[in-house]
């Protein structure tokens, strides 16, 4: 499998998403500058890493979504290219248009930083082929906007359509309806904010998040 991650100013999850895929896919990913506008031919999988894009000056993700790389992103995306956001990332993916609704700010004003429990939305995509419905697993969150939004209307068809990946088991930052993971309509667009990439090892504290790449793999491979 093929992947690269995208490298904002700011960024500081990029070796841990870049290292994350390595161990996996048994392939170093091609680390791709903002400022470039192409990808990498015949590319499998590109990540856009947590951190803090530009300082978070402006808006979380806001001006990173307009950098000239994520032009080629959105369309890679496009041509069915799985795109995975992580933290910022998901920022990022939201500001860009590829997925509905918009991360604000933590109920409480507190930048949340710990393991968190979340329970499976749904087994039917690439991202979450390893898992099953309404499984249980832990992985790290690490945000102070991470409460994600969208109308009513908005959040009914995102639950009807079963594009909820992940939600937090247990309230952490206000997010509507506990969404903590959420894909597009055609499946291959991935943003959560919980670091997936930072539970892939056992002296990790765990492997949960190891089986979202572990899935991805399976599915690029068949």
């Amino acid at each position: 499998m093929k992947t690269a991650v995208v490298v904002f100013p700011g960024s500081n999850c990029d070796r841990d998403i870049a290292v994350a895929l390595e161990s996996v896919t048994g392939v170093k990913p091609v680390m791709v500058w903002h400022g470039e506008t192409v990808l990498p031919d015949t590319i499998d999988l590109v990540a856009v890493p947590g951190g803090f894009s530009y300082g978070d000056y402006l808006r979380s993700g806001a001006i990173a979504a307009r950098s000239p790389i994520m032009r080629a992103v959105v369309d890679a995306a496009g041509k069915g290219v799985r795109v995975l956001g992580i933290c910022n990332g998901f920022q990022v993916l939201t500001e860009a248009g590829l997925l509905p609704g918009a991360l604000m700010r933590n109920q409480g004003l507190n930048f949340v930083c710990r393991d968190v429990a979340l329970t499976v939305g749904t087994a039917q995509s690439a991202f979450t082929s390893r898992y099953t419905p309404d499984e249980r697993i832990v992985v790290p969150v690490a945000h102070h906007d991470g409460n994600y939004f969208a109308d009513e209307a908005t959040l009914d068809r995102l639950e009807g359509e079963g594009r909820v990946a992940f939600r937090y088991a247990d309230p952490v930052n206000g997010s509507a309806r506990n969404i903590a993971g959420l894909l597009n309509e055609a499946g291959n667009v991935l943003g959560m904010m919980p670091h997936p990439e930072r539970r892939i090892e056992a002296a990790h504290g765990g492997t949960d998040g190891r089986r979202l790449f572990e899935g991805l793999l399976e599915t690029v491979g068949a």
